[in-house]
This record gives structure tokens, sequence and C-alpha cells, in this order.
């Protein structure tokens, strides 16, 4: 067993503390709003211009003017704010957002991200990924263990082009909640809590860098 995506959303938002500035990445990471607790209130903020992001809007009430960093339609929250990117890039750079929710191709034991490009395949662009990563106070990755074909996505070293290096503090997966600790302990990554019914030999088989309970 291991936790559907839904569940990964819900375990990442209870990472969330109230009054929280947030950057949520495209993907997995979007699903974290619905997940909230009720007396948790949160500013999400999109990095192409927007600080009081809503929830989706419904089939048929879409805006074509009101999108997210990701292209997606979105809806606003009561007091919300438009500026342009250079606004938005200096709210980044300049520590304002507490907390980026990632998702990612690859993470290391030293806690570097690929999270941008796959080389060969068509890339937009690195996106706003790069200034998250070093300037939110804190970043957490939201992602499968392993990749679809099975191969390992926690290295000791990233093989995929790096979006930051030593910037992530915490991995949520859909087999357990990891943590990294850095060179004090040799750079191990610490459990801190497993998916129900995943076992710790299971985390460790599909994690390359040594992982310690």
């Amino acid at each position: 067993m291991a936790w559907t995506r839904e569940q990964m959303a819900a375990r990442a938002a209870s990472e969330l503390t109230d009054g929280s500035y947030v950057n949520l990445g495209i993907g997995l990471p979007t699903l974290v709003p619905n997940y909230v607790a009720d007396d948790v209130e949160l500013v999400l903020q999109s990095e192409n211009g927007i600080l009081g992001v809503g929830a989706y809007p419904y089939e048929g009430d879409e805006d074509p003017d009101l999108i997210n960093a990701g292209k997606e339609t979105v809806t606003l929250r009561k007091g919300a704010s438009f500026f342009d990117s250079a606004t938005s890039f200096g709210m980044i750079r300049g520590g304002k957002i507490d907390a980026a929710i990632l998702g990612a191709m690859q993470v290391s034991a030293k806690g570097d991200i690929a999270n941008w490009m796959i080389p060969g395949k068509m890339v937009k662009g690195m996106g706003g990924a790069m200034d998250l990563v070093h300037g939110a106070k804190r970043v957490i990755v939201l992602m499968e263990h392993v990749a679809r074909d099975g191969s390992k996505k926690i290295l000791d070293e990233c093989d995929l082009p790096y979006t930051g290096r030593g910037v992530v503090q915490r991995i949520i997966t859909d087999l357990c909640v990891l943590d990294v600790t850095g060179p004090d302990d040799d750079w191990a990554l610490r459990l801190v809590e497993l998916a129900p019914g995943v076992s710790l030999d299971e985390v460790r088989e599909k994690t390359e860098p040594e992982v310690r309970s």
C-alpha cells in the first residue's frame, strides 16, 4: 500500500501553518489547498503576479484572463492583488514566501532538486522554480517515490539538470516523509513517517541514499 495522490496532498497540507504565504508548483502540489484545515488561512502566490489565488473555477465559470503560472485558470480570494512579474519575483527573492511545495523529477540526499527538464525533450523553460528554491524560507518536494519505469528518483546525486542545490528540507512521497539531514549525518536521509502498509525496508530498497529511522 501507499498514499494516493490525494493523501499525499493532504500530508503536504499539514506542513502549512496559519497565515503562511505559499507558492505551489504545477501538478501534484496544486491539490494541496483542497486539504488545508479549516482553521488555517493561507495566502497563495503565483509568480506570474497574483497574491491571493483561490480555488479552481467550476466548469463554465473560467475567466481566460485569470491564470496561474502553470497556465491554469484560477479564481481569486477576497483582497487578492495583481502586480507585474518583477514585483512577484522581488517577493520571492526577498524571502517573503514562507513555503514552496514543488514537484520534482529527482532529489538528492544533499537537498538538490532537478525539476525543470529532461534532456532531449521539449521544455518551455525553468520558469520561477530556480528563484523559488532559493528564495522561499522552506522548500518541500511532493512527488512519487519512483518514476513510472521503476527507476529511483531519490538519489545520491541527481543526473538531470539541477534547479537548485542544497535547497530542499523535506520530501513527501507516496511511501513516506523524509528529511534532508546534512553533512553531520553523512547526508543520510531521516525517516519522519511511513505511509500505512509501507515498510522501512521497502523505502530503503527504492531509495539510493541511506535512510535512517
